[in-house]
């Protein structure tokens, strides 16, 4: 369960229910809902490189965005390095949506510390830095004349744009194979995309979320 915004750059808030699934195949093959399903084709010592496919969320047009087009989401693929130091780990990558409505390309670079408190709790935090292209950006927080017509919004066509993230989290082993788990994070949009009137006019550039989940591990 996480309780968020319900779009990148809203000032409305939402809870999902969802399962979550974290999947790997030795050191080979990964899958989760945050890095999507990969392949680690080269690794050597702390080193990973790894082609992958994952989800990049669009907009649906409702609410306050009811008057705008809607944004269908779609697959990417990319490339991600990652580095692993004993409780830090650090990735760099880059993906590109083949389906959908968002085009361009998104870069991001991650670290995260993760650390074992004792038998029962895991505490982690996390920040990270994302670069979204022209296009990416332009789909995502652009507004068309036909859409400032209908929406009252200003005519938007934005160039690209940063987002800052950080993130925390607390995991306590209620048995050998059950744990839960409670997170919470903010991003920070800049630039254009906190400029933007879907942004600056109707939602807000600084987000918060928070989730409880409940995990089962084979």
């Amino acid at each position: 369960m996480i309780y968020a915004p319900d779009y990148l750059g809203s000032d409305d808030y939402e809870t999902r229910v969802w399962p979550t699934l974290n999947v790997s195949y030795g050191d080979l093959f990964y899958f989760n809902i945050r890095d999507g399903l990969g392949w680690n084709l080269i690794r050597h010592g702390n080193w990973r490189l790894s082609p992958f496919i994952a989800y990049t969320p669009g907009r649906d047009n409702d609410g306050d965005l009811r008057r705008l087009d809607k944004v269908d989401g779609g697959a990417t693929a990319g490339l991600r390095i990652a580095y692993t130091d004993k409780a830090w780990s650090y990735s760099a990558g880059i993906q590109s949506p083949f389906t959908g409505d968002v085009d361009g390309y998104q870069l991001a670079l991650k670290t995260r510390w993760r650390n074992q408190l004792s038998d029962q709790w895991i505490a982690s935090l996390g920040a990270n830095v994302t670069y979204s292209s022209d296009d990416w950006t332009e789909d995502m927080f652009g507004i068309s004349d036909a859409e400032s017509a209908r929406s009252g919004l200003a005519t938007y066509s934005p160039d690209d744009y940063i987002r800052f993230g950080v993130s925390g989290s607390l995991t306590y082993s209620l048995s050998a194979h059950w744990a839960v788990t409670a997170m919470a994070g903010v991003t920070q949009l800049t630039s254009d995309a906190k400029d933007s009137p879907i942004v600056s006019d109707i939602g807000d550039a600084t987000q918060a979320y928070t989730g409880l989940f409940l995990s089962y591990r084979f």
